[in-house]
């Protein structure tokens, strides 16, 4: 199958209006003679590459969808389909954006929560609401999306007349490709999206992304920092899966022997299989991670935002910071920058390499010190974790479930995210990523449930992957339902359902309401409601199986083309990899 980028060219062939206009054709012998506006939209749609639309009824843009050739990816509920786009964006970096479409009134609001989520995470997602009619416009109490959800997201507008459909979609595509990624917003009024529209409204250009490089000034002076530093480490963020910059990365933490860390939303943006990977840093880490951050000197933040959050590690004060951003309004917010870049990821990561390479000779500065340190720090890590890792107890231990999985998948063939909570907690520091968007890290605001409708995202854009979640039953609780969606549209993701009867963390937070009323009890057969929804699914009790478990649940997706879902019976394990609980997160 064609990747996103072959996607895009393809969509770019001069003979796109030719192709409108046998849709004309084709609509004309139909007997249904008129082109409206949301036929136009779907024409915009296939030329820059939209070949899925997830959604929910009632909005006629489905059926137009469906006439021009977009397949509708029906949901079950509105947040579990803003992920479905959400999770396809993230994997393809906004090449072909993810778009989802809703009624208005309830369907716009119960988006609410998963456009937030993309929001938070600067995701580029084309969100297509239908708005009330012309006449029903600003009635009170009526809902109105382009005034509810200017605070998550990047641009929000509305087709107020046919011929202005392809100014405004040409607009909001191009706040997608621009700048800082984010969700856009165009509500498309009931009336106005079946009136009759001419040929102005077809008028529309894909849109080329535009990037910039930093000023040669920043850049030489962060180099300089960069290359007399004794201590240096690379923060790495989601920019860089954005840019496509990973090469880059690896050829400059090579040349200077740089450990790399990533954020959470940055996690794969550099392979954690390389001798130089610290791993992601969260609340949870291994100690390498720990003991470089904490022995820093100066740290490069490339492609973050350096955003004091429950989700990110704070920098230790006493740190001299370059900070390498496409967007200015993250220099100095939470952090002062000594030396700010403004520009794109990987053409930043080439002026740097370039000016490195002048000021310290093309052989750069060899520290083979630093791969040898991060090795025997991760090797004594993982020997302290491995009576959990091999547990033989029953329940199962999480750790023991993850680490077999990653002896059951080469990482490289698959991508693999996680829900909120313990299951986050406990595959960020263990799971090894390898390479671009093999794993999905999200979180500034971790609404449970998020990683179902990512993962079946993921699996629309990347289809020879096998695609697994990790969640945890609470989780599976808010959003279990959609697993069906991925049944009917015969979208072969694995869920995997860490079920451990209860909230194991939570339980802490209120230990009177625990004890006397057992508020953090949890109950359910999760593998009996998969196969009820038409799913294959196992119910897995002894630690000895699990291995096993993961090899038929590749087999069945590859083979049967069918979804799975394995059910753990897990143990309530509260204990994670803090290597210091006074160095807290944001």
């Amino acid at each position: 199958m064609s990747s996103s980028h072959d996607r895009v060219r393809l969509s770019h062939d001069p003979l796109t209006g030719a192709k409108a206009e046998r849709m004309i054709a084709a609509r004309s012998e139909s007997k249904e003679a008129t082109l409206r506006t949301i036929d136009a939209i779907v024409q915009i749609l296939k030329r820059e590459g939209v070949e899925y639309l997830s959604c929910f009824p009632t909005t006629p843009l489905i059926e137009a969808a469906a006439q021009g050739g977009i397949r509708p990816i029906i949901c079950r509920q509105e947040r579990v389909g803003v992920g479905i786009a959400d999770g396809f964006s993230r994997v393809n970096n906004g090449v072909v954006p993810g778009v989802f479409a809703m009624q208005y009134g309830p369907g716009a609001e119960n988006s609410f929560a998963g456009v937030a989520t993309a929001y938070s995470d600067s995701v580029p997602i084309l969100l297509l609401p239908l708005g009330h009619a012309e006449d029903r416009q600003g009635v009170s109490p009526l809902f109105g999306s382009t005034v509810s959800f200017k605070t998550i997201t990047k641009r929000v507008e509305q087709i107020t007349s046919p011929g202005r459909t392809g100014d405004v979609l040409r607009r909001a595509i191009a706040a997608l490709r621009q700048g800082r990624p984010g969700p856009v917003m165009v509500e498309v009024p009931a009336d106005v999206a079946v009136k009759e529209v001419d040929e102005t409204a077809f008028r529309y250009p894909p849109i080329k992304r535009t990037v910039s490089a930093g000023d040669s000034r920043d850049v030489e002076a962060a180099a300089r920092a960069l290359c007399a530093a004794e201590r240096p480490i690379v923060h790495a963020g989601q920019g860089v899966l954005y840019a496509d910059a990973t090469a880059e990365l690896v050829e400059l933490a090579e040349l200077l022997d740089l450990p790399v860390m990533t954020t959470l939303l940055g996690k794969s943006a550099f392979p954690e299989n390389h001798p130089l990977s610290l791993g992601c840093g969260l609340g949870v880490m291994g100690p390498a991670l720990f003991n470089f951050l904490r022995r820093a000197d100066l740290v490069f933040g490339l492609g973050c935002s350096f955003t004091r959050h429950g989700m990110s590690l704070t920098i230790p004060a006493g740190k001299t910071l370059i900070h390498a951003t496409n967007d200015p309004i993250d220099i100095h917010k939470d952090y002062e920058v000594a030396y700010p870049i403004i520009g794109d990821a990987r053409l930043v990561l080439r002026q740097v390499i370039k000016a490195c390479r002048e000021i310290l000779g093309p052989r750069g500065r060899p520290r083979p010190e630093v791969a040898g340190e991060i090795r025997a720090a991760t090797e004594a890590w993982l020997a302290e974790w491995a009576p959990k890792r091999n547990s033989e107890s029953r329940p199962i231990s999480p750790y023991r479930v993850i680490a077999d999985f990653a002896r059951a998948v080469d990482p490289a063939e698959a991508i693999v995210t996680h829900d909120c909570g313990n299951p986050r907690g406990q595959i960020v520091p263990f799971y090894r990523s390898a390479g671009p968007r093999s794993f999905l890290g999200w979180g500034k605001s971790h609404a449970l449930g998020t990683g179902l409708g990512l993962i079946m995202g993921a699996k629309l854009a990347r289809p020879e992957k096998l695609c697994v979640n990790f969640m945890g039953d609470a989780a599976f609780g808010m959003v279990g339902l959609d697993f069906e969606t991925a049944v009917r549209n015969r979208i072969p993701i694995v869920t995997v359902v860490l079920n451990n009867s209860g909230m194991a963390s939570e339980g802490r937070a209120m230990p009177h309401a625990e004890a006397a009323y057992a508020t953090s009890n949890l109950s359910g057969n999760y593998a009996e409601m998969g196969r009820a929804m038409g799913g294959y699914a196992e119910r897995i009790e002894d630690p000895a199986r699990v291995l096993d478990a993961f090899r038929r649940a590749r087999r069945v997706t590859e083979e049967e083309g069918r979804p799975v879902l394995l059910e753990f019976i897990t143990a309530r394990e509260t204990a994670s990899s803090s290597p210091a609980r006074d160095f807290k997160p944001g």
